[in-house]
């Protein structure tokens, strides 16, 4: 397992960047390809994407994310069950960020680091051990969200935020929280399908990545911010954004 989660986001990002341009790949809108109407500005996918279009108005299939698209076979995708009141959870970040113009006041804490520390501290916990393979499946989700996030975990919104936020020498982990965690596993099936996994492996990693979702749920209250920042949505205005 610890192969599948190294060294794959740079080049799984690399191949939906190409798709993009090829044309494939219209905002990367799970679960809606053949219902949605693709905007002109790849800048703007993010505002019909993840959240609302995965869990808002209960239309997406609970097993998979909703995550469905033209290219990607549903066999492939691995399947993560969100549990129900992080569904909300993201349905009330978007309403937050797209609907209300309010942000995430960050940095963040706890960040993505901390509560990756702190799973890692909770199994140990639990289970008096911890094995490789968690271990390097939390470095694989740090990974991931590092790499992913300026690609498709923001909405549009929040860009001038991030690259006035994020400076080149700085992680993303280490400056957003829980809010944004929350979206790359709305992404993740999408993201790992373009990796060969075997059905075991796959099996044992969605059971896996299940038990970090159990995790963020148990500590929602404390990890996961009741209100957003309205203080610099201004500033998400400036340059076209809506």
């Amino acid at each position: 397992m610890d192969r599948l989660m190294k060294h794959t986001p740079d080049n799984v990002l690399k191949q939906q960047t190409l798709e993009k341009k090829q044309g494939v790949d219209k905002g990367l809108k799970p679960g809606r390809s053949s219902q949605t109407k693709p905007k002109n500005s790849t800048d703007s996918k993010m505002d019909k994407e993840d959240p609302k279009s995965n869990v808002a108005k209960g239309k997406k299939r609970k097993s998979d994310s909703g995550m469905e698209k033209d290219n990607l076979p549903v066999e492939k995708l691995v399947k993560i069950q969100i549990p129900s009141t992080l569904k909300k959870q993201l349905v009330d970040d978007w309403e937050f960020v797209t609907q209300q113009d309010k942000l995430v006041k960050l940095p963040r804490s706890p960040n993505v680091d901390d509560i990756l520390t702190k799973y890692l501290e909770y199994m140990s916990k639990k289970d008096g051990m911890i094995t490789d393979s968690i271990g390097e499946i939390l470095k694989g989700i740090r990974c991931y969200f590092d790499k992913a996030l300026p690609v498709m975990l923001l909405y549009k919104k929040e860009h001038q935020q991030y690259h006035d936020t994020v400076k080149t020498d700085v992680s993303p982990s280490t400056i957003y929280g829980a809010e944004h965690l929350l979206r790359l596993f709305v992404k993740l099936p999408e993201l790992l399908a373009y990796v060969n996994i075997e059905e075991d492996t796959s099996t044992r990693l969605q059971q896996k990545l299940l038990d970090f979702l159990k995790f963020l749920h148990k500590n929602q209250s404390t990890f996961f911010l009741s209100a957003y920042d309205g203080s610099k949505v201004s500033e998400g205005k400036v340059k076209g954004k809506d």
